[in-house]
């Protein structure tokens, strides 16, 4: 039953190389997130030098365009994720001995792989906010900048995705590409499930305003995105959907994104009107019930789509 969960590209893969202990994944998994932070230190030195301080922070002009905006959101993401791809590069070339390629990004069917990750993240997040919408959860907000939204920040949104799709991949080669399939082939798969998602939702734990129902959806998502990588024996789809579904939450629909607001204007801005059980208040709605009953679905139809195994290119790790 299930044989995907066995025959699995994504731990044949980490056994080419040398397998590290459980204990070494964990600690230069955290190491290596908070590490790859302290790149966006320049960024913020420079908005300093350049705004200034203001009570809430960093002063943010208001005349900032959503392109300028956009800018400034999408170097932070990408120098204070882009250290992720180089650490980890360093670690299974030098320890585990293996290419970087191993952790999930393989050529065959990348391209179509990954445009259908992304276009699955942005379905998946739109039906949370349908689902919203439908119980009168939601409305636009009309007082934000009209420079902010719309097509006069369409290309702030634009500069920004690029960020986007730095962050999620950096996370999911770290969380699902390595982390999981390491701990899958070395120990039990139901193990590296587990325990990648767990991480996942911790590493995200002093993000601002989260509650219990936050961490949770924080941990069905990894759950959810640890199952699409397994199911799909590669990591194109779901850098490609995490990415997206941030994308869209931030800067097509306007809200928080795991509690933080992300500059570079929005599409629409969206404002919650529901209770934050549901809508998910100032986390955003990752935080509430609509997000969690997507995830919920969205796991069901991967365990429940038909799966043909390739076992002659795929050999089943050995587990009882």
């Amino acid at each position: 039953m299930f044989p995907w969960l066995k025959n699995n590209r994504l731990f044949y893969l980490a056994q080419t190389g040398r397998l590290p202990h459980m204990l070494i994944v964990i600690v230069l998994g955290i190491i290596i997130i908070f590490v790859s932070q302290l790149g966006g230190i320049p960024i913020y030195i420079a908005q300093i030098f350049l705004y200034g301080f203001s009570e809430t922070g960093i002063h943010q002009p208001e005349t900032m365009s959503a392109t300028l905006s956009g800018l400034w959101m999408a170097a932070l993401l990408i120098s204070s994720f882009a250290g992720i791809f180089l650490f980890l590069w360093l670690w299974v070339r030098f320890a585990e001995k293996r290419p970087f390629s191993s952790l999930g990004f393989e050529r065959k069917n990348a391209i179509f792989t990954y445009l259908r990750g992304f276009v699955l993240g942005l379905l998946m997040f739109s039906a949370a906010i349908g689902l919203l919408a439908v119980l009168g959860f939601v409305q636009i907000d009309r007082s934000i900048d009209p420079s902010m939204v719309g097509l006069s920040a369409l290309g702030g949104v634009l500069i920004i995705l690029v960020g986007w799709l730095v962050q999620g991949a950096a996370e999911e080669v770290l969380v699902r590409g390595w982390m999981l399939p390491v701990l899958a082939a070395r120990y039990h798969r139901w193990l590296g499930i587990i325990i990648s998602s767990l991480i996942f939702a911790i590493l995200h734990g002093l993000n601002p305003n989260i509650s219990a129902l936050a961490f949770l959806n924080l941990t069905l998502f990894g759950f959810f995105a640890a199952f699409y990588a397994i199911r799909e024996g590669s990591l194109w789809g779901i850098c490609a959907l995490h990415s997206s579904w941030n994308w869209i939450q931030g800067n097509i629909f306007g809200f928080e994104v795991s509690g933080g607001s992300m500059g570079g204007g929005t599409i629409i801005k969206l404002m919650d009107t529901g209770p934050d059980w549901m809508t998910g208040g100032l986390f955003g709605p990752e935080g509430g019930l609509a997000v969690t009953i997507v995830l919920v679905i969205g796991i069901i139809v991967i365990f429940a789509w038909p799966f043909k195994v390739d076992e002659e290119n795929i050999p089943a790790i050995q587990q009882d």
